[in-house]
């Protein structure tokens, strides 16, 4: 079997589309004996689909990704596990262990959009990462493709996401439920060169968080729990589901995972810059 993953710097890239490599992991008897780089060689969605075809891959590990690029692995015959973040080799570990899941067409890990599944050797539950239903309003944007620069940052001019970091426009279509609903409803009324500042309460970004998500256990009722610490992030098996979290809390007899996502409850603000905006 052969695994490819979306890969940067030793770490899940997390935008299918835009991945400049792919590290490959060739499997025997569940074990990785090998690994090597294939280029993606700056192919599109469709493109990168057949190049993984041609590397005869079996099984693709990524973070975001949309339905067109889903259904074009789907047509080459590739399996998708999308949703993982954090070091590569590690989500290949956890997909060879069965904790990885697929959360099927997720969009994409910039904070603009939805991200579905932020933790490393994970995948999204519903209802934290899932792709909001939410629509913007009927602005002279919606049902186009834009392309945009911004940044986002915290209330404290923290960054913690930019596209003119990474050098590269995010791209997506206005209204079509990709975008969390704040980012989206702004472009949807935005002028080609246009530059927008917006500040978003929880209920326009991520929503609030959830304290029912919030779960305490006894150490010894959780296989694997006496290895974990503070600030580990998991995959929780609830009824069945693998559901992301990350540990907040642990002593002696008890430890307290914190399922929502990590941007719930958050006030998020971007600087947006709309480039391009053309019939979908």
């Amino acid at each position: 079997m052969r695994i490819a993953v979306t890969y940067d710097n030793g770490m899940v890239f997390q935008h299918f589309g835009h991945t400049e490599a792919f590290k490959v992991y060739e499997v025997e008897n569940g074990t990785v004996v090998s690994t090597s780089m294939v280029d993606s060689n700056g192919s599109g969605h469709g493109a990168l689909a057949t190049l993984l075809r041609d590397n005869s891959i079996d099984v693709l590990i990524c973070g975001g990704i949309g339905g067109g690029a889903q259904q074009a692995l789907s047509e080459n015959g590739i399996e998708l596990c999308a949703g993982a973040t954090g070091n590569a080799d590690d989500a290949v570990a956890a997909y060879l262990r069965g904790e990885l899941v697929n959360t099927g067409a997720n969009c994409d890990h910039h904070h603009g959009e939805h991200d579905c599944g932020h933790h490393s050797g994970e995948h999204g539950c519903e209802g934290q990462g899932s792709c909001h239903s939410k629509q913007p309003g009927k602005g002279k944007n919606t049902g186009r493709k834009c392309r945009v620069h911004y940044t986002g940052t915290f209330n404290d001019g923290t960054v913690f996401d930019s596209s003119y970091n990474r050098g590269e426009p995010l791209e997506f279509v206005c209204g079509a439920g990709m975008m969390i609903p704040g980012f989206d409803a702004a472009v949807a009324e935005m002028d080609v060169g246009e530059k927008k500042q917006i500040h978003l309460l929880p209920a326009e970004a991520y929503g609030e968080a959830d304290p029912a998500a919030i779960l305490r256990a006894e150490i010894a009722a959780v296989p694997g729990a006496a290895e974990l610490e503070v600030g580990n992030r998991i995959a929780l098996n609830i009824g069945g589901n693998y559901v992301p979290a990350r540990v907040t809390l642990k002593d002696e007899r008890t430890i307290v995972f914190d399922c929502n996502h990590e941007m719930a409850g958050k006030e998020l603000n971007f600087l947006i810059e709309l480039l391009e905006a053309v019939e979908a």
